[in-house]
C-alpha cells in the first residue's frame, strides 16, 4: 500500500528522458512510484537517488511492454492495486526511417510499444478508475497527430491513436471522477531520436524543447484540468479553432444519402 496521500504513479519509460523526469517531478510532489522499463539498473539508479531527495516509496519493476506477459504483469498490477491513482503512459518509439524503409519486425516492435501496451494499461488502470471514480491516465502523445505529412506516418498515427483514445476516454471517465490528459509534446531533447538513427540537433534549435520544460508545462496543463496539452503552442486559439472544427464536423459525417457532389458525378 502506498503511504502517500496523493497515491502511487506507475510511470512507463521511466528509465530515461519524459518519463525519468515524470518520475523526479511526480515524486516531489509526494507521490510513491512504479517505475516500469527495460532497464532495470538506470531505473533503479533514479528510484535510489529520488528516495534520498523525497523520501517517498519507489519500486522499480522491469518490463519490456511489447513482450505478452510482461505487459500483462503490469497490466495485472494496474487492475489490481488500489493504491495506484495515475497512470504516466509514456513509453515510446520511433522507426530508423519510415514504413516504406523498415520491414516487418520493426514495424510490428512500434505498434507493439506504442498502441497496444498504452491501450491495454489504460484499460486496466480505466476500469480501476471508473469503479473508484477517482484516478488519472496520462498519455504521451505528439503533435505529429495533427501533421502526419511532416514525418512518417506510421509514428504520427500511433499518436493520432493515443489522442483519439485519451479523448474517448476522457469523455467516458472525466463525468465519474478520473481524469484523461494527452500531453503533445513537439520535438523534445531525449535519447528517443539517437535511438532511431535520427540527430536531433538537425533541428533549428528553436524547434526543440527540453524536456524538463516540457514535462513542467505537461504538469500544469494537468492542474488546470486540461484534457489535451500542447506544450510548445503559444496560440491556444488555433487549437481550439481546429478541435470546434472538428466538433461541428461531428453531427454531419454520417447521412444515409451521398453528398450531392458526388451524387452529381455518378448522374453525369
Amino acid at each position: 500500500m502506498s503511504n502517500s496521500t496523493l497515491g502511487t504513479a506507475l510511470v512507463t519509460g521511466a528509465s530515461t528522458g519524459i518519463g525519468a523526469v515524470y518520475a523526479d517531478r511526480l515524486a516531489k510532489r509526494g507521490h510513491d512510484l512504479i517505475l516500469v522499463a527495460r532497464d532495470a539498473t538506470r531505473m533503479q539508479a533514479l528510484a535510489d537517488r529520488l528516495i534520498a531527495e523525497t523520501g517517498v516509496g519507489i519500486e522499480v519493476l522491469p518490463a519490456d511492454l511489447t513482450d505478452g506477459d510482461d505487459l500483462d504483469r503490469v497490466a495485472k498490477r494496474l487492475a489490481s492495486d488500489p493504491a495506484i491513482t495515475l497512470l504516466v503512459n509514456n513509453a515510446g518509439m520511433s522507426l530508423n526511417g519510415g514504413l516504406l524503409d523498415n520491414e516487418a519486425p520493426a514495424i510490428e516492435r512500434l505498434i507493439a510499444l506504442n498502441i497496444t501496451a498504452p491501450a491495454l494499461l489504460a484499460s486496466a488502470a480505466g476500469k480501476a478508475f471508473k469503479a473508484r471514480g477517482k484516478g488519472a491516465i496520462i498519455n504521451i502523445a505528439s503533435v505529429l497527430a495533427f501533421a502526419p505529412e511532416m514525418f512518417d506516418g506510421t509514428y504520427s498515427g500511433t499518436k493520432a491513436f493515443l489522442l483519439n483514445l485519451s479523448l474517448s476516454l476522457a469523455a467516458e471517465l472525466e463525468p465519474l471522477g478520473a481524469r484523461v490528459q494527452a500531453v503533445l509534446p513537439g520535438a523534445t531533447r531525449t535519447e528517443i531520436w539517437e535511438r532511431s538513427g535520427k540527430d536531433v540537433d538537425s533541428f533549428p534549435p528553436e524547434m526543440v524543447m527540453g524536456v524538463d520544460d516540457l514535462v513542467d508545462a505537461a504538469l500544469a496543463g494537468f492542474d488546470k484540468g486540461e484534457t489535451v496539452t500542447i506544450p510548445p503552442l503559444a496560440d491556444e486559439e488555433l487549437y481550439t479553432a481546429y478541435n470546434d472544427a472538428r466538433l461541428a464536423m461531428g453531427p454531419h459525417l454520417s447521412k444515409r444519402d451521398v453528398a450531392p457532389r458526388y451524387r452529381e458525378l455518378v448522374a453525369a
